[in-house]
Parts: structure tokens; sequence; C-alpha cells
């Protein structure tokens, strides 16, 4: 491995750069032990990190598929239409209903919480009993029961654009989403929701990747399992390649 300048990183993403390079070089070891092993089924880098992404622009820079050989990856709602992860959480009725009828969740595993409408509906996956928030807290809260060790937060970004006022989401002006000239949407439940994680399981550490401009509440920078890194560094540290 190439040596890395410490001198350009802050000491939690210097711990983040170290972690991850340890896994790497566990992960090459592996594979020199085992030639026929693949990377889809590499259980020590895949089950020690996870990678919750909500669909704030924010993560707009991020290809979701440079994160499959790194870990477990929860998505949100629309995400499904470009990219299939590992779990596809959706609770609000109109997108189950688009996902129903596209046949997604026949193929891939999707949660949601119980429905009356969904009643006829087949390969749903059920929260029971109904965890009763919004889909993004919902999937940090599937992750850490799967008892990953490191789980990175991206498109989490609470208020909108142009200072709060503007809709927030990859999927603005799209089917089930609001126009992107729309008021943002209050945000307040999805903080409460993600603190109420955070503050659970506090044997796990969460990682907030942020763009340099988003918000950052004390409510979550208090907690000592929590950090934050902004998007480029996140990039750098697993020498990911830019969507801008």
């Amino acid at each position: 491995m190439a040596k890395i300048d410490k001198s350009k990183y802050s000491k939690s993403e210097w711990q983040l750069i170290r972690d991850q390079r340890r896994n790497e070089k566990e992960f090459n070891k592996l594979i020199k032990e085992k030639k026929d092993l693949v990377v889809e089924k590499t259980p020590v880098i895949r089950q020690k990190t996870a990678f919750v992404l909500g669909n704030g622009t924010s993560r707009s820079p991020i290809n979701p598929e440079e994160l499959k050989t790194y870990g477990t990856i929860y998505g949100c709602n629309a995400l499904y239409r470009s990219f299939s992860p590992d779990y596809l959480i959706a609770v609000d009725t109109k997108m189950i209903l688009e996902i129903n009828k596209s046949g997604y969740q026949k193929k891939h595993e999707v949660w949601t919480n119980p429905n009356k409408a969904y009643h006829k509906m087949s390969g749903f996956n059920f929260f029971q009993p109904s965890k009763g928030w919004s889909s993004g807290p919902t999937a940090l809260w599937l992750a850490s029961q799967h008892g990953h060790e490191t789980i990175y937060i991206l498109g989490f970004d609470y208020r909108g654009l142009e200072d709060g006022k503007r809709f927030n989401n990859i999927y603005a002006d799209t089917m089930n989403y609001k126009k992107s000239q729309d008021g943002a949407t209050f945000f307040g439940n999805w903080l409460r929701q993600t603190k109420s994680v955070i503050q659970t399981h506090s044997n796990i550490h969460y990682v907030r990747v942020i763009a340099p401009d988003n918000y950052q509440p004390d409510e979550l920078n208090n907690f000592d399992n929590f950090s934050t890194i902004t998007v480029e560094n996140f990039q750098r540290i697993f020498g990911f390649s830019s969507n801008c």
C-alpha cells in the first residue's frame, strides 16, 4: 500500500483510513489463501462495514456500485431504479405501490411496514412490529441490528437546499417525489429517529458523510460513537472516483 500523508486528515478521519487499510490487508490475505474467493463472498469486509444510503443530494458524487466491495448496502425508496442494494427500505405507500408494479421485490430484498393495502402483494418483508419511522432512519436501524462495527451514513442531509428553503432529494421532479422548487421537507422527525438509533447502539461507530455546507446538528455530534467526514475525504479514503 502507498504511504499516506497523515497531515491532510483530522484525527477521526485518519482513524477511518487506518481501519480501512487494515480491512484491505486482511482481505488481500484471504485472497492469497483461497484464490477462488470472490468479492461478493467476503464476510470479513462486508460484515464489519455497512453503508446506509439516504437520498439527499450530498451523496450525488458517490457511485453506489463502488461501495459493493467494502460493505453491506442499505438503500431507500427510489434508489432501486438505478441500483440494487443488499436491502431496500421503503415505508411510503406510494413507493411500495411503485416497487410492487415493477416486481423488484420478487428478486431483491425489500423491507417495509405492515399495511392493509399490501395484503395481496407478494415478495415484501415486513417489520414486526412496525417501526413507524421514515425510510432513512428505519434503514439505519435495520443496519444496526445486523451487527456491523462501522456504519457510514450517506445522503442524510436533513435541511433543504438554498439555506433550507428548497426540497433536497436526488429524485426530485420524478414520480412520487416533490418538485425541486418545492419547499424543504421538515426534518425534525428524521433527526430524532436517527438520534435514537445512534444512542441505542453505542457499540457501533457511525460516520456521517457530508458536503462541506451540510447541516451538522449538535444532537448527533455530541455522541462519542458518531463522527463526520466530507464526501471528498470519504472518496479519498476508499480510493473512489468522483461522479461530479
